[in-house]
């Protein structure tokens, strides 16, 4: 279990809001900077950057180019709950979280509290000690291999064994060797 309380941490909403009532005119930008993998396994970075005032001068003539702070995050499709659909939107948020503690907004925690609680409670459920009654009859009418691999991404987080590894395996080259034939 974990040693610490998540409410000695801000969330990164409350950052936010800490951020624009000091900086009336601050800015905060994110881009997408990689997006790679196939779709339902994509990794995603994100790069945020904190402006305090949109100008870099003390007579406000210029724009500032540089950021006041920078703050990066990734985050994969599928890995914990939250990221089975909205990834994008998580690493956005953390990386906003980032920046901002890399301009003080953190008060005396450094991690945002969406970071501790990832770390208190992972989404992702332990492994079960055994698969679940019936898993063979499933694995072996699976049709294809879009559906094995959606049975994997389902399953393989909470109860793979070595033996359940061997017996997907087989299956995919079954159905490999099955697509084969049929377009030859």
């Amino acid at each position: 279990m974990a040693n610490f309380n998540l409410a000695d941490y801000e969330t990164v909403d409350s950052r936010i809001h800490k951020f624009y009532t000091d900086n009336p005119t601050g800015r905060i930008i994110t881009d997408l900077v990689e997006s790679a993998g196939e779709v339902g396994k994509t990794r995603w970075v994100v790069k945020a950057s904190v402006w305090r005032s949109p100008f870099y001068d003390r007579d406000m003539t210029l724009p500032a180019s540089v950021p006041d702070g920078t703050g990066w995050a990734f985050e994969n499709d599928g890995e914990g709950m939250a990221n089975r659909t909205s990834a994008l939107e998580n690493c956005e948020t953390s990386a906003i979280g980032r920046a901002l503690a890399n301009i003080g907004y953190s008060g005396d925690k450094r991690a945002s509290r969406e970071e501790m609680k990832k770390a208190a409670d992972p989404e992702v459920p332990a492994k079960a000690a055994t698969p679940p009654e019936g898993w063979r009859a499933k694995l072996a009418a699976v049709p294809d291999l879009d559906s094995l691999q959606d049975f994997y991404a389902d399953s393989a987080h909470l109860w793979f064994t070595d033996e359940v590894k061997l017996a997907f395996k087989a299956r995919k080259t079954k159905l490999v060797a099955d697509s084969a034939v049929v377009s030859s």
